[in-house]
């Protein structure tokens, strides 16, 4: 079961409460207040974890909460602090308060942690509320409480390239030929009803990750079919493969298939749509009129975007896709990421030695060493106190 949205509620433990005590021991007449602070909370930590990949685990299990701090004891005894709890969620979830809509945090890295709800902090003993005029006060703070949330988490998939498209448009067949990933393939729409992820390796041992979600037909973005819910998936892809059934077996015109899935993604976002997009013509094997795939290259020229025509099922045309789509994903990679300093780091020859002055540093030749040493004893004998006390004064 694939989950990708869900509610829960989290609760950060509160800080203990302060102690009021008093030192009462023989032979100590003046012992005075000694209570000790409570101690903190513990914290709600949200870290990213590649154990999981769907949200399900938070369906049976929507609450959290943390240890409560222990209370302040006499002897000046601070509560011992409250365990914090780590809770993992998929690699490509975004936090977001429920009640205001801000986005709190969003996991891209495995590893990457962010403390949801904070603990409270332990209130003070009576020990901190003693003075020369107060000496036995019975004046202490109750602990802090915890933050509590209620958060909704939202799962994006991570992946290079969307596949999007009509149902039963072969985009998990594609995916089967070129990745190890292994959907459910059948003759009948909404075959995919989850996303599905698969990694492709190219002959250079480029690779990229591809994500295939349940298929789109036109009115989704008004609830038909599946939705366009699952569209969320491929918000984080670098570029998008649109594949249009040009087989008779549709029974629908491919250039008008191609205008109805333009219009649900630009429906969906408009950042979806200005993403690079490849326009791949699936099943030609089956294909027979030739015009059919005529008007949907035409239709991909005047819009500016790559064409090919494949068979998943042969395998035509295949390899000629996954090299230009790795080409134009690496592409896409070396422009987004910053660039790389390089440091040349030159050794030492043994005609060449380290010199230090003062704070700097520098490499001489072994014949100007001497005369180095001889400008820094020049200087340091020109700004000494002999040097200064010839000045005379202004």
């Amino acid at each position: 079961m694939f989950v990708d949205e869900v509610i829960i509620k989290v609760k950060a433990g509160d800080g203990g409460n302060g102690c009021m005590a008093f030192r009462r021991e023989k032979f100590v007449p003046r012992g005075g207040p000694n209570g000790g602070d409570g101690g903190r909370g513990g914290d709600v930590i949200l870290y990213a974890s590649t154990h999981h990949n769907t949200l399900l685990h938070f369906r049976f299990n929507p609450e959290h909460t943390a240890e409560r701090g222990r209370h302040g004891e006499g002897s000046q005894k601070t509560g011992r602090n409250g365990d914090s709890i780590e809770v993992p969620v998929p690699v490509g979830t975004i936090a977001w308060n429920y009640e205001t809509g801000e986005m709190l945090h969003d996991f891209t890295e495995v590893g990457e942690t962010y403390v949801i709800a904070k603990g409270g902090g332990g209130g003070r003993g009576n020990q901190h509320f003693a003075t020369s005029t107060h000496q036995a006060p019975t004046r202490h703070e109750p602990g802090r409480p915890g933050d509590e949330k209620k958060i909704r988490l939202e799962l994006k998939l991570l992946a290079d390239v969307g596949l999007v498209g009509y149902p039963n448009a072969g985009k998990s067949t594609l995916i089967s030929r070129i990745s190890a990933a292994r959907p459910k393939i059948a003759n009948y729409p909404f075959t995919t009803l989850e996303p599905n992820l698969g990694v492709v390796q190219a002959d250079d041992l480029k690779t990229f990750v591809v994500a295939d979600i349940p298929g789109l037909i036109e009115g989704a973005h008004e609830g038909h079919g599946l939705g366009i819910q699952f569209l969320r998936h491929v918000e984080r892809t670098k570029m998008l493969l649109h594949l249009v059934d040009v087989s008779e077996m549709s029974g629908r015109e491919p250039k008008n298939d191609f205008d109805v899935i333009m219009k649900e993604l630009e429906s969906f976002s408009d950042e979806l749509v200005a993403k690079p997009m490849f326009v791949v013509a699936t099943k030609k094997d089956v294909a027979q009129d030739k015009k059919r795939v005529d008007s949907l290259r035409r239709k991909a020229k005047r819009k500016g975007m790559p064409f090919f025509q494949i068979s998943a099922v042969t395998g035509e045309g295949i390899s000629a896709l996954v090299r230009a789509v790795t080409d134009r994903v690496f592409e896409i990679r070396e422009a987004s990421e910053p660039p790389v300093v390089k440091r040349v780091f030159v050794p030492l020859s043994e005609e060449s030695s380290y010199f230090r002055f003062g704070s700097t540093a520098s490499i001489v030749a072994k014949r100007n060493v001497s005369s180095a040493c001889a400008c820094r004893r020049a200087a340091s004998t020109a700004s000494g106190p002999a040097a200064r006390a010839k000045r005379k004064p202004r």
